[in-house]
């Protein structure tokens, strides 16, 4: 798989306890850049045509590469990799991110630095919806959304980020406008009761969107054009308000 019309370019940084990790970074695009983060199938050809749909919205796209074949889904092979990758992912941990979510924090600041752009916003799906948020803790970090957050797995009534995490993204998003959290309304993975957790953690600072269908990834495999036209109107408010 070649990524037509991206650049690259590995990154460095930290997870915890002094552990670090390089994954390589796919971006393209000239205008404000978002940070697009890859859901468990994988950075198949739906999220490169996410991708694209974004960068032709006028941003550019962030790509993170942190697991999986390029330009395939893959379920059973990435579930098994993410359990080799404990370090990084912590699949049913409650009250506390993921250390790939350090990493990420990282990263944002590292594309502030080559694009500069002084503000940026992330997508997270699936499992890495919910890092979307916790992001937003961060320097210019002025959008985050959560598209069918599904961590911590089976326990939709708790979210993967500690007491002072959900504190930090708080007052994150008190600065610079709310975070925006989706699912489909028939979603067995990503449930109402997380909609509600994301709620009672954040209040007004999340924006929570149901869309009707059974589906699950909103904006790849089970493609919503209410989903994706609600996050572009939710980027377009926050960088021209932000």
């Amino acid at each position: 798989m070649t990524m037509d019309g991206f650049q690259s370019f590995d990154f460095d940084g930290p997870l915890a306890a002094g552990k670090r990790v390089t994954h390589p970074v796919y971006f393209r695009g000239e205008g404000p850049p978002i940070l697009v983060i890859q859901e468990l199938p994988g950075i198949g050809p739906q999220t490169l045509d996410l991708a694209g749909k974004i960068v032709d919205a006028g941003f550019s796209v962030y790509l993170p590469h942190l697991f999986g074949p390029l330009g395939r889904v893959s379920f059973a092979g990435n579930i098994a990799r993410l359990f080799c990758l404990r370090r990084e992912y912590h699949l049913f941990a409650k009250n506390k991110a993921s250390p790939i979510v350090n990493w990420l924090r990282a990263l944002c600041h590292e594309v502030q630095r080559r694009s500069r752009h002084s503000r940026i916003g992330s997508v997270g799906m699936c499992l890495t919806g919910g890092f979307a948020l916790a992001l937003m803790a961060e320097d210019g970090v002025v959008a985050g959304v959560a598209s069918q957050p599904s961590l911590p797995v089976f326990d939709n009534t708790a979210l993967q980020m500690s007491d002072a995490e959900i504190a930090a993204a708080n007052a994150g998003m008190s600065q610079t406008g709310p975070g925006l959290a989706m699912r489909y309304d028939g979603d067995f993975m990503c449930r109402a009761a997380k909609m509600e957790a994301l709620k009672a953690a954040f209040g007004n600072n999340v924006i929570t969107k149901t869309i009707p269908g059974k589906g699950h990834s909103l904006l790849t495999l089970d493609w919503s054009d209410e989903a994706f036209e609600t996050m572009m109107s939710y980027f377009r408010d926050r960088f021209s308000t932000g």
